[in-house]
């Protein structure tokens, strides 16, 4: 009996907040003009991805593993500036600071997700050129269509998974002090930080999180790619070698542009101690720039898509001459 008593009275003693006040930027003046300009980014984000998966889903030359990654990578992308970028603009240009404590939780579950997404899509495309550059013979039969129409369901039911439990075991904090979460969205260190109550199992998963979903994929992404340039030293002339280091350009370059930025920001909060501007403005562009750049990278530096992209302009033109 003492046990129960025990029990009903540690949840008695916890208290979720009705709502939570996000801060954001604080005591600059101007500061609309910089949610202006994340919106402005989310516009183009949502076209040039939109322009990607229509792409891939209609040319049926692009129906292969390489580009169903690129297509759950663009889908990434739009998940995650639709979670983050939106309720920015209510929360800040409309004056709508207040959140309630379940539309917290659901933000923080949506922009967690997709940046997992984003994360684990890349290292799909490097275990993909990884394959196709050392074993080159056996690509077809390890890494196709099948194969990938599989894993990136069981991606996606892992990282939801994984992050609904980094979300639900907020529901365990008492938040009795202050409501007031010092970041741009409902973040999950400044959210767990504001409780009352032990958190150091949310701090755990939260490293946890932090390390499958960001140094994991990196040092897998740098082993795939030490194998890589191994096999490239192998091959006799430089015209190969740069061949096959072609293929691999738009993926460095989504790896570069997607993880450094993360890496500079939470290495800068570790070692200089970030003032919470300085934070929201350095974590807020490294989670909504990198989506704007994917498309356009693989716009400009994939050669598939860029032949059908002259292939789409000289269909256009064609009957333009034809009429003169």
């Amino acid at each position: 009996m003492s046990s129960v008593n025990a029990s009903y009275a540690h949840n008695i003693s916890i208290v979720h907040p009705q709502y939570f006040f996000i801060i954001g930027l604080s005591g600059i003046p101007n500061s609309s003009y910089f949610y202006i300009f994340l919106f402005m980014i989310y516009f183009i984000t949502l076209i040039g991805n939109s322009v990607v998966l229509l792409i891939i889903a209609l040319e049926r030359s692009l129906h292969s593993p390489k580009y169903i990654g690129v297509f759950n990578l663009a889908l990434a992308d739009i998940g995650e500036t639709n979670a983050l970028i939106p309720n920015m603009m209510k929360t800040f240009l409309f004056d709508s600071q207040y959140i309630s404590y379940n539309a917290c939780l659901a933000n923080m579950f949506f922009v967690f997700f997709f940046s997992s997404l984003q994360s684990v899509s890349l290292v799909v495309l490097a275990y993909d050129r990884f394959i196709a550059i050392c074993l080159p013979l056996r690509y077809h039969s390890i890494v196709n269509n099948n194969s990938m129409v599989l894993v990136f369901p069981v991606i996606w039911a892992f990282n939801s998974s994984m992050v609904a439990l980094m979300v639900s075991l907020i529901t365990r904090l008492s938040v009795c002090e202050s409501n007031v979460i010092q970041s741009y969205f409902c973040d999950h260190g400044p959210v767990y930080r504001l409780a009352c109550n032990d958190y150091n199992l949310n701090k755990s998963v939260g490293f946890v999180i932090t390390t499958l979903y960001l140094i994991a994929p990196l040092v897998i992404i740098f082993l795939s790619y030490l194998g890589i340039f191994l096999a490239l030293s192998r091959i006799t002339t430089w015209e190969r070698r740069l061949k096959a280091l072609k293929t691999c350009v738009s993926h460095l370059l989504l790896v570069g542009i997607y993880f450094f930025p993360i890496c500079f920001t939470y290495l800068a909060q570790l070692l200089a101690a970030l003032t919470p501007n300085a934070r929201v403005i350095s974590t807020s562009l490294a989670y909504v720039v990198p989506p704007m750049l994917n498309p356009i990278i693989y716009v400009l530096n994939t050669a598939e898509i860029k032949n059908i992209f002259r292939k789409m302009l000289t269909n256009k033109s064609a009957p333009i001459r034809a009429n003169i």
